[in-house]
């Protein structure tokens, strides 16, 4: 177990966290019973650009916004991920001489797809889509923002070494367990989601408030990888 700590019963007989938080049964409700405050959710990379009508579009991605805000609202700890590029950014194709959108190619030492140019800071399609409640966040974490490293995980960059603060902020906050939506469910929320399970975190990804891009195999490959490391993959209602 990851840091659980005792509630403290008030005079009411209410429960809270250290944090003021209530215990609340029940939170992220859509799937049945959750793991109460010790579960956060994590919201992938739900910006314009991975939306409809954006640079590096999802198809239907902004189909899972009603859903994830729902969730939202049900979270005892909620953490919103964004990738954050500058720009020129190594990952994107337009960086690498005779290179194309989807090409192949090396990103700080990493063999990875090339992509378009996407989420640069600053830019309309670098902000949270506008129908989600991003005010609802504890934690917002950008990510990507070194110029030649890529960054998938909400965990890790991409060398696999850099950590981005994530486990330390949620294992301050008590948590030992993690839910996970967004975008893309075959790239940023399945290598998120493989970090977690991988530091210890009990690890979901409700697939109702996902969407993949599912290029050559790409989804099914996810999905796999996802069952073989212990993540379970929990399926509910429809947006």
């Amino acid at each position: 177990m990851r840091g659980l700590r005792t509630p403290v019963a008030s005079p009411a007989a209410a429960w809270y966290d250290r944090w003021g938080a209530p215990f609340r049964a029940g939170a992220i409700g859509v799937l049945g019973a959750a793991t109460a405050v010790h579960e956060a959710l994590v919201v992938v990379d739900l910006q314009t650009d991975f939306c409809p009508g954006g640079a590096l579009a999802v198809a239907d991605g902004d189909a899972i916004v009603p859903l994830v805000n729902r969730l939202l609202g049900d979270a005892a700890v909620r953490v919103l991920t964004a990738d954050w590029h500058p720009p020129g950014h190594r990952s994107f194709a337009a960086a690498h001489a005779g290179k194309r959108a989807f090409d192949r190619g090396f990103v700080g030492g990493v063999e990875q797809v090339l992509w378009p140019e996407h989420c640069v800071q600053g830019t309309d399609g670098a902000a949270f889509h506008p129908r989600l409640r991003a005010d609802l966040a504890d934690m917002i974490l950008r990510k990507g923002f070194r110029p030649g490293l890529a960054s998938y995980s909400a965990f890790f960059e991409n060398d696999r070494i850099t950590p981005t603060g994530l486990e330390g902020y949620l294992t301050s906050r008590g948590v030992d367990a993690v839910a996970l939506v967004g975008l893309a469910l075959d790239v940023c929320v399945a290598a998120s989601a493989l970090d977690a399970a991988r530091l210890g975190f009990r690890t979901r990804v409700v697939l109702p408030g996902c969407r993949a891009i599912d290029r050559d195999g790409s989804l099914a490959k996810a999905l796999a990888a996802m069952r073989g490391a212990g993540v379970r993959l929990d399926d509910g209602p429809a947006t």
